[in-house]
């Protein structure tokens, strides 16, 4: 396969957004040259004045990876001077339907100025086929070029947890598979000099099987945590106390826990993309659909929960004053994508609920365009609410002081004790 001279990028993202972002950060670290395409004009702009809008990713990252030859832009035709191109947009769903659109729109960008001897990746999560039978087609229309033996194309999921202090995109395991061995090489060199430990599976479809698999993993087994909350309480039994004792085998056991939902980019969408798949083959996949439906009616159970606690004290939930504590989808981000926080908010708001919110990573907290006032931490203890609702235990919000001057809470996350706070 002929390779080019050398090009002025080593490689160039598509989509800088949560994924796409770090992926850059990180590759500018290493001594790469990066090109960064966008079709959101307004996010190039503030790349190219050091600005970041995304959580994990500093000013100062990017200061130093514009001077390092980062290069952001919304001309694709750029796309032709980079040796690879890495493509990091959305997968979002659309009507419980896998929403590619945006994968296709890179595609299409790349085959167009696709040339001999350069490197495709997509990092995009979707269901097991989408780079050879969709991707790779269009761009071979696109480039007349023929995957290969005119180009390399590969699959690496992306593994990002944002507000993770152990795990990072460099030190965490980064999965390769290409079309073709060749592909897998090529691949495996260019990532490798961004991530510490490659491993690679034989082919794309067992790597897009892979990153739902981890993720389906996760929403299944925290389906199961959900459920045994439910019928745990029913039977006067405290679940938190069960994990903790099950936990104590040192084999055979990984411990998972009940909440109030499921949030993030990945838990609630990713499960969707494998049912989908597989109904594509003409057959349910009962043990995903068992657990989105068990995920799903958390957050009415929870309200549930917040109504028979203020009946308890003769308060009904119209006109009480019901304030949420961390509104994020997990602890220590401002990340609000899929929070079980939003459904919890709108069926309180439906019945009439006074409705406020703490959080100190989230600015600004809306449901269908109905501003949710915020409380700041200072200001927390000396909030007078009819309940607290633990979403999200962020490590600094004052928990313990809530407890100790005897507010009512509900606590989703198992995280507080006493006679005040009843655990979900």
């Amino acid at each position: 396969m002929r390779r080019d001279v050398a090009k002025a990028f080593d490689l160039a993202v598509l989509g800088l957004g949560y994924v796409g972002l770090p992926l850059v950060t990180e590759a500018s670290k290493s001594g790469l040259r990066v090109l960064g395409v966008d079709v959101d004009s307004r996010k190039v702009q503030r790349l190219l004045e050091a600005d970041s809008y995304v959580e994990g990713v500093s000013n100062e990252d990017l200061t130093s990876a514009l001077g390092g030859g980062f290069l952001p832009t919304v001309d694709s035709s750029q796309l032709a001077n980079a040796e690879a191109a890495i493509i990091c947009v959305p997968t979002p769903l659309k009507d419980q339907v896998p929403d590619l659109t945006a994968v296709m729109e890179a595609g299409e960008a790349v085959g167009k100025y696709l040339e001999p001897g350069q490197l495709v990746i997509l990092q995009s999560t979707s269901y097991p086929g989408t780079t050879q039978d969709m991707l790779q087609p269009v761009l071979e229309r696109l480039s007349g070029l023929k995957a290969g033996r005119d180009f390399f194309l590969a699959f690496a999921p992306e593994r990002i947890d944002p507000g993770n202090p152990s795990w990072n995109l460099r030190n965490t395991p980064k999965l390769v598979a290409g079309i073709d061995a060749a592909s897998t090489e090529r691949a495996t060199e260019l990532l490798g000099k961004i991530c510490d430990e490659i491993v690679t599976l034989p082919g794309p479809r067992e790597a897009e099987m892979a990153k739902l698999l981890e993720n389906t993993y996760r929403h299944v087994n925290i389906a199961l945590m959900n459920e045994m909350a439910v019928f745990c309480r029913e039977l006067g039994i405290d679940v938190w106390e069960v994990i903790r004792g099950a936990s104590t085998k040192p084999f055979g056991f990984q411990a998972f826990y009940p909440g109030p939902g499921v949030g993030g980019h990945c838990i609630p969408v990713d499960p969707n993309y494998l049912s989908f798949r597989v109904g594509q083959l003409g057959y349910p996949f009962r043990f995903v659909e068992l657990a989105k439906e068990i995920n799903a009616r958390m957050p009415a159970y929870v309200v549930s929960r917040i109504m028979e606690l203020l009946n308890q004290r003769d308060r009904p939930v119209k006109g009480s004053k019901v304030v949420l504590l961390g509104v994020a989808y997990k602890p220590g981000v401002a990340d609000i994508r899929e929070t079980p926080a939003l459904p919890i908010s709108r069926k309180l708001l439906d019945m009439g609920a006074e409705l406020y919110f703490a959080d100190p990573h989230v600015p600004e907290f809306s449901v269908d365009r109905h501003p949710i006032g915020k409380i700041e931490d200072s200001d927390l203890l000396a909030v007078d609410a009819d309940i607290f609702v633990v979403i999200t235990a962020h490590e600094s919000l004052d928990l313990t002081g809530l407890a100790d001057n005897g507010h009512l809470i509900l606590d989703t996350r198992g995280v507080m004790s006493g006679t005040n706070a009843e655990r979900l």
